[in-house]
């Protein structure tokens, strides 16, 4: 099949129609992971508390008409919303009926909060042997840090994230991106779809977590190997590269630009639209360690080049003779007018009953056969479905008891 031809055969469903997962998670890790499961088509239920729910829906992000804020709209599409109190019998008695014909569940509780609660893996396992329980937690299950709070700074700080982001010489500062948040949110994502083709195989259900700490210092790669490599831990170097140069932003005439000379090739070929033979015969720079000793001369003399023209004036011209560059552009370039954005479809849209015209970030899952929908359901309002899926499972019992 062609690459730009689509399958006529491919289903409307998407990939992981059929399966149910019961959603315990809120603010961020465990919400982005669902969010994952429903985009690919997973019958996801957001069991929320009764008094304000996911506790994003309040107080994180900004509010604009209604109550619910947009970091919560930003996590929560394609998702249905039922009210339950955990903490009373009637409300655990619900719960598990939704268990008896789920195929996931999904917590970021603190480790031991679920098993006060009476809804942990081991209780939810003798409801439905063929569960997939999935955690994530700040620090893991196990371990001295297993009870620290979890949040996305900290897991930054004490995996040593933060001690090499930003410019030397300065404070530590964090990725601005949450990757400890999403990262886990990520992973747990894999597992549970890890889990989910071994009980094709097995038949058994399983616990799987990960956690913010586990995450962020599992993305850790080239600094992990710098350690192992020198014995000495890595140092704040800005947006240069650990293992190669030049790779990293400079400064043009009106902007900044990035370039990515990681090998032998692309460096003669910059130095050439450089029109700068020198620095291909200078020592300091005669190859890729010696380049990366000279980091800091090196992006002084490309530096004193770059400024000479424009961003895209340069951008265009290394492009062209392929050299990998790109512009570096703010969030209002990407998201209202860069072209390849739109033809990615990484912005969406839903109508939302109280907000009207929403935007989010599209799914970066791209299924030709099974694909996710561009078109989403919105963030479902606090208990928007309980009626509606209680009413379902009370349909589904009464059936069962007359067969």
């Amino acid at each position: 099949m062609a690459e730009d031809q689509i399958d006529p055969d491919r289903t409307n469903e998407g990939a992981l129609a059929g399966l149910r997962v019961l959603d315990l998670s809120q603010v961020m890790s465990g919400p982005y992971c669902t969010m994952m499961l429903a985009d690919l088509g997973a019958d996801v239920i957001k069991i929320e508390s009764p008094d304000a729910g996911d506790q994003s829906r309040r107080s994180w992000g900004y509010s604009v008409i209604g109550e619910d804020s947009r970091a919560f709209l930003s996590l929560n599409r394609n998702k249905r919303s039922v009210v339950l109190d955990l903490k009373a019998d009637a409300g655990r008695d619900r719960f598990f009926e939704l268990v008896r014909s789920a195929d996931i569940v999904v917590e970021n509780f603190r480790p031991g909060t679920t098993t006060r609660l009476g809804v942990d893996y081991d209780a939810v396992r003798a409801v439905n042997p063929k569960i997939i329980y999935a955690s994530i937690s700040g620090f893991g299950q196990t371990g001295p840090y297993a009870n620290y709070p979890g949040y996305d700074l900290i897991a930054q700080a004490m995996t040593g994230v933060m001690s090499v982001m930003g410019e030397p010489g300065r404070a530590p500062i964090k990725s601005a991106i949450p990757i400890a948040d999403l990262g886990a949110g990520m992973f747990l994502t894999i597992a549970i779809l890890g889990a989910v083709v071994a009980r094709g195989r097995t038949g058994d259900g399983q616990y799987v977590e990960t956690s913010l700490f586990e995450a962020a210092l599992a993305m850790s790669v080239w600094e992990s190997t710098e350690f192992w490599s020198t014995g000495k831990s890595p140092q704040p170097i800005g947006s240069a590269n650990r293992m190669s140069a030049p790779y990293q932003a400079l400064a043009t005439k009106d902007g900044y630009l990035t370039i990515g000379a990681n090998n032998e090739k692309f460096w003669r070929i910059l130095c050439d639209v450089l029109d700068a033979p020198d620095l291909i015969a200078d020592p300091r720079f005669i190859d890729n360690d010696a380049r990366l000793t000279n980091r800091e001369i090196l992006a002084a003399e490309l530096q004193a080049r770059f400024r000479t023209r424009t961003t895209d004036e340069w951008v265009e011209d290394l492009l062209a003779a392929g050299v990998p560059a790109g512009p570096i552009r703010d969030y209002q370039q990407v998201l209202t007018s860069d072209p390849h954005t739109r033809a990615r479809e990484m912005v969406i849209s839903f109508d939302h009953p109280v907000e009207g015209t929403t935007y989010a970030l599209g799914s970066p899952l791209k299924l030709r056969g099974t694909p996710v929908s561009s078109h989403p359901s919105p963030p479902p309002l606090l208990g928007e479905h309980t009626e509606e899926v209680l009413h379902d499972l009370t349909d589904h019992q009464t059936g069962r008891a007359g067969d």
